[in-house]
Order: structure tokens, then sequence, then C-alpha cells
């Protein structure tokens, strides 16, 4: 079938034509035809570290044949597909097809000379230009245009799309960049308020060089013009750049104009290369608005929502309220009612989709809770964390997770977590490689830490009709709290299904519950409680700090009581080899009773697991580090900076923060190089879509360690092909190179060999270093598109794999596991496939 002339004429079509990216988006009109081939599924993607897919697998090694109607694949099961042909006619430009639940889309290019253009595409999860993989568009958002290199000859675009349809289209692309005003992160300006305002803004590389010059230039209706350098920008891709605004306290209430100019220098005489006008809207503070704020996370610029109470001042309740899935942060804000006694703030897990309340949403979460406390300045017991749906299981993960944060929770409508709800299998019986991965993952798992609860008061709301998240999942909470919780209301909505209106957020019997709890001051609380999975995620309850496991991302527990009048501490523990007591806030601790000497020469009594330490002396800061070697306890000092602790534990996800820069590698030969730029630029592009993202990339010959040594780093690239290796990964119990992949003492060789492993950044307590490596095609070709960005997904310290893992998943894996506490090579901590070479 000859799929490719209709193709052709379409594109050259376009050529004359100026895309409209810098205006908000709006769905194409007019008709026009495309012929496809579709390729019903061929493995199994979503919520699993290892996807096996047969036509990622041929691509990995080079032997994809080229999709024809009739030609047959056998998927990774084993089942024999066919390429189909068919063809969009709607108006829209959507292709539906069956076949597109999980499956392909090919269209073929046919083209005289190269010619970069801008693909405008919509509801696939990765497309492959040529073999490289791009960000897609799972959720059919309509903003994402990316920059292709097409070459003379035939061109191959495939698309995997998991939601049933497609629209794609190519437009012409300029010289030079241009702005994508269809994803804009924008505050409101507040009457009254000379706040300075930060807003962010896509930037387009069409061109095949870096820009390094240009500048954004912003500008309010009537208002002084700000400008902001713009970070380099590497070639054929995007960034969303973070820019400044100037205050407006004088604007009247309604809607303005913003005014958004991209330069190519910061000179008197810079040139205009794109423009973009914006609404901007400028409220009451006591309307609903959004704030801005730059993320550690990425440098990026974030928002959340607020409707402040109706009573100004400090010292009120601040309530945290997390959004469902495709709900933004103003929606639900705007679905509560002002109170007059607190303060309602919707942070936005990054994305309306983002990643479930986890991972990268979990710290959004934290980051705007600590924002939102500097600005407000709430009662710090007077905080209370409640969200629907997606964000009812938020609403249960960050309460089990933090609960020293929170006087009491409410989640309605919310799932447990990904295995009672979203898809996520246990691991195998007797999979020591699967159990490492389901380690890795400990953090999500909400039963495994419901106990956390205990001192928290819990509301939960569900409608016995909800046809989205059953209401089993509530009544199983509702089960599993009344097997311990003292302090917990049910209520099951009769007839209400998924949403009810605003009430099933803004519930009057919820607050009512809430307005009756207070978290208790630290020096009023006498024991403590705690179960963590991850010192890395969550390693404080209030006077205790886990500080370092013995069996990494094992569910640890510790439960301590003091005893002021006998300065006594009596207490057990699991899985826990360092810990810290904060007795500097446990109040009359220090003091002791009437008749017992006082002050901080005072001797201890620690009980703990059986054992008895007696006349411990008071640390000279208040803070007792314990630490159990050989299963006994001692008095320690602090962990060594280049040791693993809550700043810095792992697993490999983790390196993805504290203001990340992708780092690829330019000194290997062509194919090298090119994957490196391509994985690297694949990283950010998908972190910017599912995490609103602004990743830096930087080839390995402009990275100067001591410049950005307080950032994470992230490596694209092996010893032989990355030139900042040798700097940042000289001691690392794990190298790779085109020789192959060495772990400890053991190794392996193949050009088939893929690694991701973390390791500290030597001399900095905070920083870590990441790898994304292969031995060769196949191996680096192995990571393209493995799913770290996907909630629920974790992956341990060191995973290496070889290709084989496309068709066979865990099976595939070589290694797996985690390092010790001085990020070092362990053999009970490693999982290894069984005669691996």
């Amino acid at each position: 079938m000859c799929q490719t002339v209709k193709t052709i004429g379409w594109l050259l079509a376009l050529v004359s034509v100026r895309p409209a990216f810098s205006q908000p988006a709006r769905e194409p009109t007019g008709t026009w035809e495309q012929e496809w081939l579709v390729l019903e599924r061929t493995g199994r993607h979503g919520r699993t570290p290892i996807p096996t897919d047969s036509v990622t697998f041929e691509l990995a090694r080079g032997t994809l044949r080229q999709p024809a109607e009739g030609v047959m694949v056998t998927s990774a099961d084993g089942a024999e597909r066919s390429w189909k042909a068919v063809r969009t006619t709607e108006d829209s430009g959507w292709l539906r097809h069956t076949a597109l639940r999980g499956g392909y889309a090919a269209l073929t290019l046919a083209l005289d000379s190269p010619r970069t253009v801008l693909l405008d595409a919509a509801g696939h999860s990765v497309v492959y230009c040529n073999g490289v993989p791009r960000c897609g568009d799972p959720y059919a958002t309509g903003f994402v245009r990316l920059p292709l290199q097409l070459r003379a000859g035939r061109n191959l675009l495939l698309f995997r799309v998991a939601r049933g349809r497609l629209r794609a289209r190519l437009l012409p692309a300029p010289r030079t960049a241009i702005l994508n005003g269809r994803d804009v992160t924008l505050p409101d300006a507040l009457i009254g308020v000379d706040d300075a305002l930060l807003g962010a803004i896509v930037v387009v590389n069409p061109t095949s060089k870096p820009l390094g010059t240009m500048t954004i230039e912003a500008q309010l209706d009537g208002g002084p013009s700000v400008r902001t350098s713009v970070p380099t920008l590497q070639r054929l891709t995007v960034r969303k750049v973070p820019f400044r605004i100037a205050s407006a306290p004088e604007l009247p209430k309604g809607e303005t104009r913003l005014h958004v100019r991209l330069l190519d220098s910061d000179t008197p005489d810079a040139q205009t290369l794109d423009n973009v006008e914006l609404p901007f809207r400028v409220r009451s503070p006591s309307a609903v608005c959004k704030r801005t704020f730059t993320s550690t996370i990425d440098g990026s610029t974030q928002y959340y929502a607020i409707r402040e109470s109706s009573t100004p001042g400090p010292g009120q309740a601040l309530f945290l309220s997390l959004h469902g899935a495709a709900v933004r942060a103003e929606g639900q804000a705007a679905a509560y009612a002002p109170k007059d006694w607190g303060h309602l703030v919707a942070p936005t897990n990054r994305r309306p989709y983002g990643f479930d309340w986890e991972d990268w949403g979990r710290w959004d979460a934290l980051e705007v809770l600590e924002h939102a406390r500097a600005k407000l300045e709430p009662d710090s017991q007077r905080i209370y964390l409640t969200g629907h749906s997606m964000g009812g299981h938020g609403t249960w993960h960050l309460g089990v997770t933090y609960p020293d944060r929170f006087a009491a929770i409410g989640p309605s409508a919310g799932w447990i977590s990904f295995w009672s709800y979203a898809g996520a299998a246990r691991p195998r019986p007797n999979d020591e490689r699967a159990a490492m991965f389901q380690r890795a993952a400990h953090a999500s798992d909400t039963l495994q830490l419901v106990e956390n609860l205990h001192g928290l008061g819990v509301y939960v709301l569900h409608g016995s009709a909800d046809d989205n998240v059953p209401v089993t999942q509530a009544r199983r909470m509702r089960d599993v709290l009344g097997g311990f919780h003292p302090d917990f209301s049910y209520r099951e909505e009769p007839g209400g299904g998924h949403w009810w209106g605003n009430a099933c957020v803004d519930w009057p019997e919820m607050f009512a519950f809430f307005q009756q709890r207070r978290r208790p001051a630290l020096d009023e609380i006498r024991t403590v409680r705690f179960r963590t999975a991850s010192p890395g995620v969550s390693a404080r309850m209030d006077w205790i700090t886990v500080e370092m496991q013995q069996n990494p991302l094992e569910t640890s527990f510790v439960e301590i009581s003091a005893d002021p009048s006998k300065r006594r501490l009596t207490g057990r523990t699991e899985n826990i080899s360092r810990l810290t007591v904060h007795l500097e806030q446990l109040g009359d601790v220090r003091t002791g009773g009437d008749d017992e000497p006082s002050g901080p020469g005072a001797a201890l009594t620690i009980a703990l697991d059986g054992q008895t330490l007696t006349d411990v002396v008071w640390p000279p800061n208040g803070q007792l580090r314990l630490r159990r070697e050989a299963g006994n306890w001692s008095v320690a000092s602090a962990i060594p900076p280049g040791w693993k602790g809550p700043q810095r534990y792992g697993p490999f996800k983790q390196v993805f923060r504290n203001n990340v820069i992708a780092v690829y590698g330019t000194i290997g030969n062509a194919e090298e190089n090119a994957w490196a730029y391509a994985k690297a630029r694949f990283d950010a592009e998908t972190f910017w879509y599912r995490g609103n993202g602004s990743i830096e990339l930087m080839p390995d010959v402009a990275y100067d360690p001591e410049r950005f040594r307080d950032r994470n780093v992230v490596l694209y690239g092996n010893a032989d092909t990355n030139a900042a290796w040798p700097a940042l990964l000289a001691a690392s119990p794990v190298r790779v190179s085109r020789e192959g992949v060495r772990v400890g003492t053991r190794s392996w060789t193949g050009e088939d060999l893929a690694a991701l492993f973390i390791q500290p950044r030597e001399g900095h307590a905070h920083a870590l270093t990441g790898v994304v490596a292969g031995t060769g095609r196949a191996g680096m070709r192995t990571t393209d598109t493995l799913p770290y960005f996907v909630s629920g997904v974790a992956y341990p310290d060191c995973t290496v794999l070889r290709a084989q893992a496309l068709l066979e998943g865990i099976d595939g894996v070589v290694l797996t596991g985690f390092f010790d506490e001085a990020w070092g090579v362990v053999a009970d901590q490693l999982a290894e496939r069984p005669g691996s070479e």
C-alpha cells in the first residue's frame, strides 16, 4: 500500500504556514486525511519497572522491520500480530482504533531533502522519530509541540498509544526560537499586595545548535517591563523557563494582559524572536488566587491556589487540599466556601494528573505546605489534610507518611494504594529480584504504614454508589482503622457517586471534626510510635528521627517512651541501625523531677530492645544519636558526611531532585553521543510534561563539578563516553564501559547491558550522582523508555539488565539491589539472576 504519497503532499502543503504556537491551545480545524498503519499491543507497559514490548526490543537492537500492511510482529508473550492499514477522516484529525489501546500507529514520510518540522500530536505515550524517542502527550493536553529533524528519504514516525486515540500533524519549524504559550504557569496579581511575581513559559529551540544568549521580557499592561535571562537551550528541544514579572499592586480587579517577548539578547537593541500576549488575572486577596514559587526539585516555577480565611491574621488553621485527576489547583480551592478560622491551600501535584501525590507530587505538596506556612503563619498545631479521589489517595498517603505534620486528615472518595486500585502487581513468590523492586516501592504501600495514623483524627468520606473509586476502598480502610484507631469517623453518603457537588470536599461534618482536634506540642508528647518505609522519604516523627535502616527500604518501626522524672527512655525498634532522639524538644526531660539532678549534665538511662545503657551523658546539642551494630546499641556520633542519611538515601528516582542537571556524554562515537543526548532530552521533556519540570541539559565538557557541587546530576553515558565520569564516579563500586559492567567484584560483558544506579557526590552531604548507561547500542537503547517518571514505579539503588529484559521483564534483570550505609556493595542487599554472566 502506498502510504507515503498523500503524506508527502500533506506535509508539503504546510510548509508555507506560520504555526500559531504562541497562542493558547485550540483544536485544529478543517478536514484532512491520513493513512496509517496500526499494530495491536506487543507487550505490557503501565505501572511496572521493566515493561515488556517486542517493538521496543527490536528498536533497541536496531532490527525493527519497516511497518507495512500485513507485516507480522511477534509480541513479547509470543502472540502474532500484523500491521493493518487504517485511515482517519475526522474533522478533528483524531485516529481512533481498538489497536491503540496499548498498541502502535505508524506514519511514513518520504522527503527529497532534510527538513525540521514541529510535531503537534496528542494521545500518545511516546513517539519514535526514526527510532529516537520523544515525549508523548498521553492525557491529550494539546500543549506538546516538539521540533523534529527529518532526513532525506524515508522517515518513520512510530507512536505508542494507550487510550485508543491519536491526533498528529506536522507544522513547519521557524528558523529560530519561539514561545509555546499553550503551557504557561502564572500567578495572580493581588490588589494592594506588592509582591514579586514569577511565571514560566515554554521556549522551543527548533535549530540544530544550542541557543545561549536569549532573554524573556515580561510586561503587564501599563506596567514596567522586566527581563530574565534564558538558560542555554540545547538543540531541537523545549524547556519551560521561569521569568519575572513586575509587581502590580495598583491594578484594578479583573483581567489584564501580560506581554511576553523572547529576545535574542539582553542588549538595548535586542531583536524580538517571538512574542505572546496572555490573559492575566488581578484578584482580591479574599478571592481564590494562584501563587507561584521556585521549586528546589529542579528550579522550575510551580504554583498553588489559596483561599484565605475570612478572618485576617496569623495563628489560624490551615487546610491542605489535594485535587483529583485532571483537576487544577484553582478549581480545587474554588470548591470550598471561605472559612473564618482557617486558610485553604491547594497544591498542584505538579500537573493535574502529575504523580498521584507520590514521588514528585508528594514533594510538591510538602514544598507548598512550607511556602504557605511561611506566608500565612498558621497555628502549627492546627494543620489539616484532605483531598478527593486521587487527592483522597494522596490524603491517605501523606497522612501515613508524615503523621506529625497534621492534626487530622479527611480523605474523600480516596483509593488506598496502587495495589488496591491502580493495577500494580505484587511480586511473584520466591523471586528475589522482584522483591527488590517491591522494596524500592514500599513508600507507596499505605497499609504497611497505616498504624502511623494512631495519633491523628481521621474522617473518611465516600459515596456508596461511587462508580470511579469503589466504596470498598473506604470500607477496607474503615475495617483496618477499626482494629486499632481510637479517633476516626466514617461517613458513607447513601446513593452518592464519585462527585456529588462541592459538598463531597467541603463537607461540613468533616470540618467540624477538624475544628475539634489539634496536634499536641512536642513537649506534650511522651511516646512516639512510628513506622517508615524509607528515611529518604519520611525520617522523623515528633522527637525521633530514623536515620538508617539495617535493610534499606524494608519497613522500619520505632516506639520510644520518655519518663521525665527518671530521665529514662524506653523502647523497641525493628530494622533500624541509627536513630536520633531530639532531647532538646522534650521539655522537662531535660530538667528532671523535683528530687532529681537536673540540667544538661544529668545522666540518662536508655532501655532499647532489651538492652540498657546507663549514665548516658546529655549531648551538648541535645541530640542523642544511637547506633545498633552486631545487635547492640551504643551512643554514636553524627553520620559521616559521605554516608547515607535522610538527606540522601536513595533509591534511584531520588536523584531527580535537588535542582538536578542532566549531563550527556560527548566523547564517544557518533552513535553513542547521539543516544546520550537523545535520552537526556527525552527524560527532560518527559519530566516537563509529567511534572511541569525544567531540567537543565548540559554536555559533559561544559559540566564543572565545583560550580555545580550542591546540585544532583544524572550522567547519560558510560565511563568511555561521558567526560564527567572520572570527576564524579572515580570511587564508585559500579563501573559501566564498552567492555561491560562491574558491580563490586561481579562483572558481566556484552554490548546489550544497561545500568541505572546512584552514588553520593564526593565532598557533599546532600547531593547525588545518578547514571543511565549502557555498554553498547542495545544496552543504551534498553533504557530509552524505562518508566521512572511514572508514580508507583520504583527502582533500587542499582539495577543492571540486558536488552532481553524488554521481552522477559524482571527475568531479564542481571542484578538489582541496594548499597550499604557507606554506599558500598554487600552481597546480602543484592539479588542476582541465577547463572548470569
